[in-house]
């Protein structure tokens, strides 16, 4: 049986760090898709010689030129450039504001989808588990995962999570700001033509609204042991 939990949901919906928790709990490994997306948009950042759309040929060959890969170290895949580990740099602004148009190039999500169940196989070839976290893990990249979770959570719950997050006052009004642009956001990802955010058929749906993150995590570590027994 293929050892994979995949736990999709929109952004701030809480994916990353209930994977993460949830893999400690098990004693798997984690993978956070957006990882490599972010890695690779940081690479492109630092090295692209203008600041028009760069082709996605020109971006691919550079992703195997630095390389930009997934290593992992103890249980979670890390990302680096040219060797480098990128997992602190790929957080900031400069990434952010940049990654959503990179991720929606066909080739390049093909590509980042290559990587991550190569990342997978070889893990699996220890036996091991893994969690894998992003937009489209259930739906596109490993569709025959035995455990789908897809976290929902209202826009302003999730707006009050970004903030305090970002050491940010939570009042009414960046919430009301924050939370629309979730909603456009979640929008924009639902009906791209390219693997649209969305639940899995199979997927169990988890709203995260009233949840606490322990609660959460308990929640699909229950699943799990359920869909994994031994």
């Amino acid at each position: 049986m293929l050892r994979v939990i995949a736990i999709d949901g929109p952004a701030a919906s809480g994916k990353s760090s209930t994977a993460a928790l949830v893999a400690r709990r098990l004693r798997w490994a984690h993978l956070d898709s957006g990882a490599l997306y972010r890695a690779l948009t940081l690479a492109l950042l630092d090295n692209a010689e203008t600041n028009e759309l760069v082709p996605a040929s020109r971006i691919l060959a550079l992703a195997e030129e630095l390389p930009v890969r997934l290593v992992l170290v103890g249980t979670a895949f890390r990302p680096e450039v040219a060797g480098v580990d990128v997992e602190e740099a790929i957080r900031g602004e400069r990434v952010t504001a940049a990654v959503s148009a990179l991720a929606a190039l066909p080739e390049v999500r093909t590509w980042v989808n290559a990587q991550q169940r190569r990342a997978v196989a070889e893990h699996a070839r220890g036996a091991g588990g893994i969690v894998v976290d992003g937009r489209d893990i259930g739906t596109v990249v490993f569709p025959e995962a035995p455990l789908k979770v897809f976290l929902t959570a209202t826009p302003d719950a999730r707006a009050r999570r970004r903030l305090f997050q970002r050491g940010q006052d939570v009042d009414l009004e960046l919430v009301e700001r924050e939370s629309q642009a979730l909603a456009a956001r979640d929008a924009a990802d639902s009906n791209r033509p390219i693997a649209p955010l969305k639940p899995a058929p199979d997927a169990v749906l988890l709203d995260t609204t009233a949840l606490t993150l322990e609660a959460q995590v308990a929640q699909v570590v229950e699943l799990a042991r359920q869909r994994f027994p031994g």
